[in-house]
């Protein structure tokens, strides 16, 4: 049988620079619980440690048994360790306030008498808005660089897919106005009977905007500094779903730290009396454990057993850590 080459732990004492740990995977696999687990397993080691939640579903104040919700809060009974759930809702707010001055500015830059009410209604009623909320949020927990080593769990990989792809989308948005902005500023320019340079806080936005998302590309492409670990379940759709995405995060350029399979039954805790159905689950995960070494072999880091208790609150995580961290 195949067997782990490096483990979670040897991993990341091989990446002991790690600044930034993702995890995800299909929904309900154990992103969640893992990303606390690291956590409280970096907070151990004396390290500063942030683990905060990008997914709009959030379930670590219920895993924790404290409100996390909306502020850096220090976690109960862990020394170093801080949990955050981010709230989108006051970023939407103060961004809606941001687009209603750039769009009144635009409107009176091109002489238009439309209220900017229309198109702020309009931009911010798309579905993306929040997800380009989250990213604004976990960039700047990002940058501001308060603790030695952050730890996310994020949205479903689709959705995280998207949430960290956002800096590639951004970069070349962002470029395509620039370059937009700078022809009609230069037209306009030429048609003015004065000579005086205007000041065009859209144009100071948008290359400060340009910027940041380079350091946010920067600081998720970097191998030292980054890395993302995908869960799964020895079942047949959590497998295909980070076999799918593995190789488009590594395309995109985001280092892939490796996979943890989730919930495997012990064959050796199942007696020859038990339940046919036991059996039955115990075979169908060995033969897709078959599949995770064909399609993962030397990517495995950790394989957790199926607890008899479900993973939630300081005991259990402290048994799920000393699993995943052999």
């Amino acid at each position: 049988m195949a067997q782990i080459e490096m483990s979670m732990r040897g991993y990341l004492g091989e990446h002991a620079r790690l600044k930034f740990i993702f995890f995800g995977g299909k929904g309900g696999v154990g992103k969640t619980v893992f990303a606390a687990a690291t956590a409280m397993w970096h907070a151990q080691q004396g390290r500063r440690t942030m683990l905060a939640s990008t997914n709009p579903v959030h379930s670590l104040s219920s895993l924790l048994g404290q409100n996390v919700l909306g502020a850096h809060t220090p976690v109960d009974g862990v020394p170093n360790l801080w949990a955050y759930e981010i709230e989108t809702k006051d970023t939407i707010e103060r961004s809606k306030v941001e687009i209603r001055e750039k769009i009144q500015w635009f409107l009176k830059f091109a002489d238009i008498s439309t209220k900017a009410e229309d198109f702020v209604e309009s931009a911010t009623m798309n579905p993306a808005f929040e997800e380009s909320a989250m990213f604004e949020n976990m960039i700047d927990l990002m940058l501001k660089n308060e603790y030695d080593v952050y730890i996310f769990d994020t949205a479903p990989t689709a959705n995280a897919r998207r949430l960290l792809g956002m800096s590639k989308v951004y970069s070349l948005w962002v470029n395509k106005m620039l370059k937009s902005r700078e022809e009609a500023k230069t037209l306009r320019e030429m048609l003015s009977f004065t000579k005086k340079k205007e000041q065009d806080p859209l144009m100071d936005y948008l290359l400060s905007f340009r910027d940041r998302m380079e350091q946010a590309r920067v600081l998720l492409t970097d191998p030292e500094l980054t890395s993302f670990f995908f869960v799964t379940l020895p079942e047949a759709l959590p497998i295909a779903v980070i076999t799918r995405f593995i190789q488009w995060f590594r395309d995109f350029g985001i280092p892939v730290g490796g996979v943890i399979v989730n919930m495997l039954i012990d064959r050796a805790a199942v007696g020859a009396d038990a339940a046919e159905f036991v059996k039955n689950r115990v075979a169908m995960q060995q033969e897709h454990m078959e599949t995770v070494w064909q399609k993962f072999d030397g990517s495995v880091r950790a394989i957790v057993p199926l607890f008899d208790n479900e993973i939630r609150g300081l005991p259990m995580l402290g048994r799920l850590r000393d699993s995943l961290f052999v």
